[in-house]
């Protein structure tokens, strides 16, 4: 907090008024936009997309990382629009770091700039490095966990049939028969791998999702899924991307393992989905206490102690951030195609929330 205290103090005694004596007045999303590019410190990663000297120089990369996450800031729902604003806005191509209008590249430039970042999952690294900066130094109270639906403009892979089980002779088996044990469940599986292991095993391609909404009534999606964990104050720690037909609950032991190496958390907050004693086990053997509503297919309903049913409220955190990125941050205009596109175009938007998220418990 001291460190964001300070760079608080920084923006708005020096950068801004700088700012606005060269670029001149700068808006509401203007400042929050400086706010981001300067936390995020996208120059720290520019080295990987140096040009090496063999062809036709590139465009600097260092801009595009800031255009794209201008992208979400000022909520341009395509990167057409982005280009359009960034000719035609003085301001914001000043910000971003083109000197004039022609400098700004084409559309298949800014494509081919996008693929090399969602190839090399740079927002998530950036994103990465902002929480073990600002929030791993701190102890956190309560991680909400939340799954929601990306819809893509992609068309769905058909869903592979199904193994009919092989039927078993009813009783006791004979003396010499030998019966195979069931597989063993994904659940339990992840318990006994490392995290890198167990995002590589968890499926992330279009499909068809299905959920019920807060009225009772199902609804159906084309494209992924996201899981956020959520930190006090709205802040996302760690995200995950899968397929949309996959269950929140198959996530949650990754994401746990993900977020356990970022922050140090005491609560772990969980819809009835992830009622599953697998993921309690996992909760407890990080030291977390974990609060998880009841599932009615769990047999009789448990009631939450006086204490935990206060902390559960917490959890509506995670569904603001959800919603924000939604609205806010270019989580409903997916207009790329595969998980790392699709992964690296939320994560920007999620670097961007994070950002003002930080830069909010200060007020």
């Amino acid at each position: 907090m001291h460190q964001l205290s300070d760079f608080s103090v920084f923006l708005q005694g020096s950068l801004f008024p700088a700012l606005e004596q060269e670029a001149g007045p700068l808006s509401v999303l203007d400042r929050q936009f400086m706010e981001v590019i300067a936390l995020a410190e996208f120059e720290r990663f520019k080295a990987e997309f140096a040009w090496l000297g063999n062809g036709r120089p590139p465009s600097e990369r260092l801009w595009l990382m800031h255009a794209f996450a201008a992208k979400s800031v000022y909520q341009f729902p395509t990167t057409a629009a982005l280009i359009h604003a960034l000719r035609s806005q003085p301001t914001l191509r000043r910000l971003c770091g083109f000197a004039h209008a022609g400098e700004v590249p084409s559309e298949s430039t800014f494509s081919r700039a996008f693929d090399e970042f969602a190839g090399s999952q740079l927002a998530q690294r950036v994103h990465e490095r902002i929480i073990l900066t600002h929030a791993k130094p701190k102890l956190v109270g309560h991680l909400s966990r939340d799954a929601t639906a990306i819809e893509a403009p992609e068309k769905p892979v058909p869903k592979p049939p199904e193994p009919k089980p092989e039927r078993r002779k009813h009783g006791r088996p004979a003396k010499d028969e030998v019966r195979q044990p069931p597989p063993p469940k994904r659940l339990d599986e992840q318990l006994l791998r490392p995290l890198e292991a167990n995002i590589a095993e968890l499926p992330c391609f279009c499909t068809v999702g299905t959920k019920r909404n807060s009225a009772g009534y199902k609804e159906s999606w084309i494209g992924y899924k996201l899981h956020l964990d959520v930190a006090d104050g709205d802040v996302p720690v760690s995200a995950l991307l899968s397929t949309a037909s996959l269950h929140d609950s198959q996530a949650a032991i990754p994401l746990g393992q993900m977020s356990a190496a970022r922050v140090s958390s005491l609560y772990d907050l969980m819809d009835s989905a992830y009622d599953a004693p697998q993921i309690v086990d996992f909760s407890r053997s990080l030291g977390h206490v974990p609060i998880i509503e009841h599932n009615p297919r769990r047999g009789p309903k448990r009631e939450f102690e006086p204490a935990h049913e206060r902390r559960y409220c917490e959890r509506s955190s995670a569904e603001r951030v959800n919603s924000l990125l939604k609205c806010r941050y270019g989580g409903r205009w997916v207009r790329v195609r595969g998980a790392a596109k699709v992964m690296c175009h939320l994560m920007f938007g999620v670097v961007a929330l994070t950002v003002a998220s930080l830069m909010a418990r200060l007020c």
